[in-house]
């Protein structure tokens, strides 16, 4: 394995975790034969085959399972080198790599827009999966910070508060519940969600929620996408547990509605994470300073008006 290369290492580590070629090639702007070629010559490399491939997924073989522990140590030591390297530099350029859940998909982007127009010469690389997936990936030191709801508290982080998150119940607009004004949790005992895998924030605030009120709700579908849930809940397949902030656009259009329930929105926080046992670069620092000095103000300027009228409801309702 004398020759093996940096960049068989990436796509192998990106491939075993997107559990594709296409979507590591797409991670990492290659093209899909060029990620195929250099997992091929890694197998001619080590002699055994590194995946099973099964149409367009793959899966490690156990062979390849033992080869990624060394490959995340590997690459892991070279950020690390790096890093080091860009605090000699400063800011001028360097690579920053962010997870985030698919649920900041819906601003996260737009700050980090502004980020890079104060530094146009970093490279950015920005993956999305859900809380288990970020998790993972800061303890194999495969980003430099996590945005997310939940933090985690199997590593040993630093999570810090930069925004709020309500979470609501969305509904078709012609929903019959919403005839009735504000209404009790228990109002939705007899309801169809359609809601995230498990390994999602959402997920697990949805759970939370109705476990403190003491309500099984009917699961009617499970899905991994946020988008695909409000197709679902426009269609009138069900209700949707979802972050305010991922229907922002449905609410102003008016093809979703938010129903009324006492103990709604379920408010959260937005994190910034990374772990202690790494040495942040000037980059992740920079980046950690920016989104908390912006990044509730940014969001308030997205969904304020929504997250506002949420609030006042349960005002008015501790009020009367």
């Amino acid at each position: 394995m004398r020759n093996v290369t940096l960049r068989q290492l990436r796509c192998f580590a990106a491939a075993s975790r997107l559990g594709s070629f296409a979507k590591a090639a797409e991670e990492l702007h290659l093209t899909p034969p060029a990620v195929s070629m250099q997992i091929k010559e890694l197998e001619g490399q080590v002699g055994l085959p590194l995946f099973d491939r099964s149409g367009r997924s793959v899966s490690l073989t156990v062979t390849g399972e033992y080869l990624l522990v060394h490959a995340r140590k590997i690459l892991a030591t070279l950020k690390d080198a790096e890093d080091t390297v860009a605090r000699f530099r400063g800011l001028r350029s360097g690579r920053l790599v962010i997870g985030m859940v698919s649920t900041a998909e819906y601003f996260l982007p737009k700050l980090l827009a502004r980020f890079r127009s104060e530094h146009p010469e970093i490279d950015i690389r920005l993956f999305v999966g859900n809380r288990e997936t970020l998790v993972a990936a800061l303890n194999d030191n495969e980003c430099d910070l996590a945005v997310m709801g939940r933090p985690p508290k199997e590593l040993a982080t630093r999570a810090e508060p930069f925004a709020v998150h309500p979470l609501v119940v969305a509904c078709p607009v012609d929903h019959a519940l919403l005839a009735h004004g504000r209404l009790p949790p228990v109002a939705l005992a007899n309801q169809g969600f359609i809601v995230r895998e498990p390994g999602s924030g959402t997920r697990a605030a949805m759970e939370q929620f109705f476990d403190d009120v003491r309500i099984s709700p009917s699961v009617v579908m499970e899905m991994s996408s946020n988008e695909t849930i409000k197709q679902a809940v426009m269609a009138g397949m069900g209700l949707g547990f979802l972050s305010l902030h991922t229907i922002g656009l449905e609410l102003r259009s008016k093809r979703i509605a938010v129903l009324d329930i006492e103990g709604l929105p379920l408010v959260r926080r937005w994190h910034v994470v990374h772990t202690l046992a790494k040495t942040m670069s000037p980059l992740a620092e920079a980046f950690r300073y920016f989104i908390l000095e912006h990044g509730e103000a940014h969001l308030a300027r997205e969904f304020g008006d929504f997250a506002a009228e949420q609030a006042a409801r349960q005002r008015a309702q501790q009020l009367s």
